[in-house]
């Protein structure tokens, strides 16, 4: 019986590291803001990296957007935080980059996906 006690109480400390361990890294966001979108639009956010991809919502430009940091072609947006905003900008240009968002503004947030050409760093 021992046993089945010790085994159960570490169960409960591993899950408990393991979940704080997931909320740390999940509260790292880099923060960049919709630009270059043409007068009148607004830049949609897909649910998979591609524009043929469902639609989640759309912001218009001066929105700051939530980036989880991962970009398509192996870019992470916390590795190039340190550059200049001009070089960051170019290395995303041509990539999707996901976000996390709230698009019902309910309380429910979800990654989705933006093209990095209409994106910078805030």
């Amino acid at each position: 019986m021992k046993y089945y006690v010790r085994t159960a109480a570490a169960l409960a400390v591993a899950l408990t590291v393991l979940a704080h361990a997931g909320q740390s890294h999940a509260t790292v966001f880099a923060a960049w803001q919709v630009t270059n979108v043409p007068s009148g639009d607004t830049l949609n956010v897909r649910k998979y990296p591609s524009g043929s991809s469902q639609k989640q919502a759309a912001y218009p430009n001066g929105t700051v957007l939530q980036m989880t940091g991962r970009c398509t072609g192996g870019v992470n947006l916390l590795d190039i935080a340190n550059q200049p905003a001009s070089q960051q900008v170019e290395k995303v240009r041509y990539r999707w980059c996901e976000v996390w968002h709230d698009p019902a503004q309910s309380g429910n947030f979800v990654t989705g996906w933006v093209y990095g050409k209409y994106i910078a760093p805030h």
